[in-house]
């Protein structure tokens, strides 16, 4: 293929050699689509929204008929059973290849010939706009969120979180989003009934986007210099920010077996390519901590996109996703191509058929170094597995400048089971922030184990965390906070048990 084609707006776009680091929001702002815009170039002012259509359970929004007391939402979506949904993404972190096969809406689509959008009004009625640089991000945020399947009452304000506005205060905004009722009957509403198309097989120079497993590691064995790309939110930030630049990029997105999903009587297994908000979706059952951990993780944006795969991956010492796992004593599946370390051997060339080696690896001993993983060449994460039963009582703390939307400090993940006699069965106290992986307290776990778990154990912990933790400085916070803070936060974590 030299070229990739996809809807933009309802049109069909075909861009013949598409350079592979080039971003959705360069390509639709030099064909004037200019609601869009830069402010951040990471992800985290959202002025550069963009939604695209992505499949959604239709089994769980088709209700058997509208009556007077039935939720908003579900009164709007009673004649049609939902098979998409409109999910708000930062154009700035998607590449242009990663467009191929799908269907994307800028804000100008919204004012469907000439006549503003529910939420474009709203907005302008309230007061919700001043400078204007950011309201197109508000807009499509808040479109998305009127015809969110599903939703029942007003509208949800934390769907805007993500969007920054220095001139309003807010206040409009949100005022904006609560007028907002049922998603008028449209051609937008329509579209809703409709499924998705499964994301295609890309291949241009410079990008590659297989659609199975074997077709990804025959790539990665003919190309181990290559790049993997899940979500974006990671690499698109280097690419913007950075400045990288990679010969060969493979997205992993169309892989339908990395976004698996199973809740088994043993475990529950997550496809490495799942997005985060897609995750919270389908676990229907999930407890309490994992909803908190999800809010806390960067915002409906980024979450539309990025993975777990793709975080752990990374091997960030302040990543948000490893300190909850290892309190759950998560395991991470890999794969490569058989035949020797990182798949050196196996059958098959690039686009054939390649023999696959699978191994599982204990979270807590993946993270290897600064930024370095138990991973081989070749390899890819294709699943997190967390047993079950799952930990008696579970905590996931952030400690950072900012509630939402923020970098960690200080992330801590713990978990705790006890006997009949208030004494300790099994004891997790997972660390991010604080070294150069993130990292699992072994010595303070063993110290507890079989102990009564009262004021004594925490004492006990914190002194085991004065002589294990030596964290780093930064702008974020000095070795001494850091270290205070991970032993105030067992504290912590003792005291809500006992309320």
């Amino acid at each position: 293929m030299s070229g990739i084609q996809f809807l933009l707006n309802g049109e069909s776009v075909r861009v013949e050699r598409p350079s592979p680091q080039m971003t959705l929001l360069d390509f639709i702002r030099a064909r004037g689509l200019t609601g869009a815009k830069e402010g951040c170039a990471e992800g985290e002012c959202g002025a550069c929204a963009v939604a695209l259509v992505e499949s959604c359970d239709a089994s769980a929004f088709a209700p058997d008929g509208a009556t007077a007391d039935k939720p908003l939402a579900l009164q709007t979506f009673a004649h049609l059973a939902p098979r998409s949904a409109y999910r708000v993404v930062n154009s700035c972190l998607m590449f242009l290849p990663m467009a191929a096969g799908r269907e994307i809406y800028t804000v100008e689509s919204l004012a469907a010939g000439g006549e503003l959008s529910d939420a474009q009004r709203a907005m302008a009625a309230a007061g919700g706009s001043q400078c204007g640089y950011c309201t197109p991000g508000f807009v499509v945020s808040l479109f998305a969120e009127q015809h969110r399947p599903g939703r029942t009452g007003r509208c949800d304000t934390m769907a805007l979180s993500g969007n920054l506005c220095r001139c309003t205060g807010y206040r409009p905004i949100r005022d904006a989003a609560h007028s907002l009722g049922a998603p008028p009957a449209s051609a937008f509403l329509e579209r809703l009934s409709r499924p998705v198309l499964p994301i295609p097989a890309v291949k241009v120079e410079g990008f590659s986007r297989p659609s199975t497993l074997n077709e990804c590691l025959a790539t990665l064995r003919s190309d181990p210099t290559a790049k993997l790309v899940a979500g974006g939110t990671d690499v698109g930030v280097e690419s913007n920010l950075r400045a990288s630049r990679w010969a060969h990029l493979v997205s992993l997105e169309a892989i339908e077996e990395l976004k698996e999903f199973s809740n088994g009587p043993h475990s529950i297994r997550i496809g490495a390519a799942l997005p985060l908000d897609e995750i919270g979706r389908r676990w229907t059952d999930a407890p309490d901590v994992f909803h908190e951990w999800l809010a806390l993780f960067a915002s409906p944006l980024i979450r539309n996109r990025a993975t777990l795969g793709g975080n752990l991956a990374t091997a960030s010492p302040i990543g948000d996703a490893a300190p909850l796992l290892l309190a759950l004593d998560a395991v991470v599946h890999v794969a490569g191509g058989a035949g020797g370390a990182g798949g050196a051997g196996g059958a098959g060339g690039a686009g054939g058929a390649t023999e696959v080696a699978r191994r599982a690896i204990p979270l807590a001993t993946f993270f290897t170094a600064y930024r370095q993983t138990a991973s081989r060449p070749g390899e890819i994460i294709t699943a997190v597995e967390i047993p079950k039963p799952l930990p008696q009582f579970v905590r996931f703390y952030k400690v950072a400048k900012r509630k939402l939307d923020d970098i960690s400090t200080v992330a801590a993940g713990m978990a705790i089971d006890l006997d009949g006699g208030s004494r300790v069965r099994r004891v997790r106290f997972a660390l991010g922030g604080v070294a150069a992986t993130p990292m699992r307290m072994n010595g303070a776990e063993d110290a507890l184990t079989n102990q009564p778990w009262n004021e004594t154990a925490v004492e006990r912990v914190q002194e085991i965390f004065d002589r294990a933790l030596s964290p780093m400085s930064d702008h974020r916070g000095s070795k001494e906070y850091r270290l205070e803070v991970s032993k105030s936060l067992v504290e912590k974590f003792q005291w809500e048990y006992r309320a």
